[in-house]
């Protein structure tokens, strides 16, 4: 059976949490989540090209990505906040196809070796009200995530 993702979002709160395993070891998982070239390759949607238009990873430095497609673009960005070895990071995100800017989320990645070449990821995202959390998770937020991790699980398998 293949890797199932799991998303939690408690109704009226601010959290959603996302857990996924991998058949790969933490390094690689590490690598295909903070290397611009490979993040291109799985992040998002498979119907959208994926431009990675700055991608500065350290603390204080500032990510800008767009997602290319027949229904538009859609642009992102955000600033790493922590980076603490190769199992956990913290960033902010932002949406800049909101009518409204200033809508951010803070967004925490822990990887834990599972052993036996496995990894599992966890993503917490908090955003600064429930109407903004559960605006995100209208926009697609869930599929847009699942078909993403089914492309991370494609290029892992590759390396």
């Amino acid at each position: 059976m293949a890797n199932q993702t799991k998303v939690t979002a408690t109704p009226g709160g601010r959290e959603v949490t996302v857990e996924r395993e991998f058949d790969a070891p933490r390094a690689r998982v590490w690598q295909a989540w903070t290397n611009p070239e490979l993040i291109k390759q799985w992040l998002g949607p498979r119907r959208y090209e994926m431009i990675v238009e700055k991608y500065d990873f350290k603390p204080g430095g500032n990510y800008r990505y767009i997602h290319k497609g027949e229904d538009g673009e859609f642009a992102f960005h955000g600033v790493f906040h922590g980076i603490y070895g190769q199992e956990k990071m913290v960033q902010t995100f932002e949406y800049e196809g909101l009518p409204e800017p200033g809508h951010v989320s803070l967004d925490t990645l822990v990887l834990e070796d599972l052993g036996g070449g496995r990894t599992k990821a966890t993503t917490t995202s908090v955003f600064q009200t429930p109407q903004d959390r559960d605006g995100m998770i209208k926009s697609g937020m869930e599929s847009g995530m699942k078909e993403g991790y089914e492309r991370l699980d494609e290029l892992l398998a590759k390396n």
